[in-house]
């Protein structure tokens, strides 16, 4: 395997390549500067979603840089709200809308829950693959979605999604989703990688920190990428946006990397309310 660095790349279903760091605007108080920011320090991928509203400050980023659109990987997300057949379809091009000034295409639009009940979470996952179909999306994807909610996509003989959005941190690595994910090919995206900053002062982690010479949050981004995962750290905070990126100039041991996920506390572990097992 090649060294991991800024830009390292994984191929999706598609053939795309999908940038292995993201960038997440989830909460973001200044998704403007925030997103400037980013892309100045070599981020290339962004990650949002309808419910942040700020599909748009995105954009207009996007549409002011001067790095190409095509080289900027752009997510949004679909909530449960808006499933179903119709709704989905028409979430879709509002968002498209809402993003014109710098695109007519999403490189990866995802279902952000599956709370919408088994019917409607098939009808927006349909909606999806013709927005796909029809150029609106590049890939498109789930989130939040347990074994059971992509065995029921599996089920109905409808292909795969590209990716599953989920949280994933060494307190709450959800290993079941995480092996079909695997088994699959579906990429696994991990959303609170650096858990909300609640576990900065972990002493296991603060340990392993000293040893490599990091801070708690490079070292949660690197093991999460040395598991395979694409981590989406978030901050406002100019210098952490830097900080966060600033982990391909080490590795954690596999030593190290055992002591990490040892950690695992389930469910018990997550830091948001966890909807893989919703109906």
């Amino acid at each position: 395997m090649a060294p991991l660095s800024i830009h390292s790349t994984i191929k999706l279903q598609s053939g795309a390549l999908m940038p292995r760091l993201g960038f997440g605007v989830y909460q973001s108080k200044d998704a403007l500067n925030s997103v400037t920011v980013a892309l100045e320090v070599g981020y290339r991928h962004i990650d949002s979603a309808r419910v942040y509203r700020n599909e748009g400050q995105v954009a207009e980023v996007i549409s002011q840089s001067s790095i190409p659109r095509d080289d900027i990987f752009f997510t949004t997300k679909v909530y449960s709200a808006e499933h179903g057949l119709d709704k989905t379809s028409r979430a879709v091009d509002d968002s498209l809308k809402t993003v014109s000034k710098c695109t007519n295409y999403f490189n990866l639009i995802l279902l952000h829950d599956p709370n919408a009940g088994h019917k409607k979470r098939i009808e927006a996952y349909r909606a999806l693959l013709k927005a796909k179909e029809e150029g609106k999306a590049r890939d498109i994807g789930v989130s939040n979605y347990g074994v059971k909610h992509l065995q029921e996509i599996e089920s109905e003989g409808l292909p795969m999604p590209a990716v599953n959005q989920i949280e994933l941190h060494p307190w709450c690595q959800q290993k079941p989703i995480v092996e079909y994910c695997n088994k699959n090919s579906v990429v696994v995206q991990a959303y609170c990688p650096l858990v909300r900053a609640e576990r900065n002062d972990d002493e296991t982690l603060v340990r392993i920190a000293k040893e490599v010479g990091k801070t708690p949050a490079q070292v949660l981004v690197r093991w999460s990428l040395q598991r395979g995962f694409v981590p989406l750290p978030k901050s406002d905070t100019p210098s952490r946006i830097k900080e966060n990126a600033d982990v391909f100039d080490f590795d954690l041991s596999q030593a190290q990397m055992d002591t990490l996920n040892a950690l695992d506390k389930g469910k018990a572990g997550a830091c948001s309310w966890n909807p893989v097992d919703a109906a």
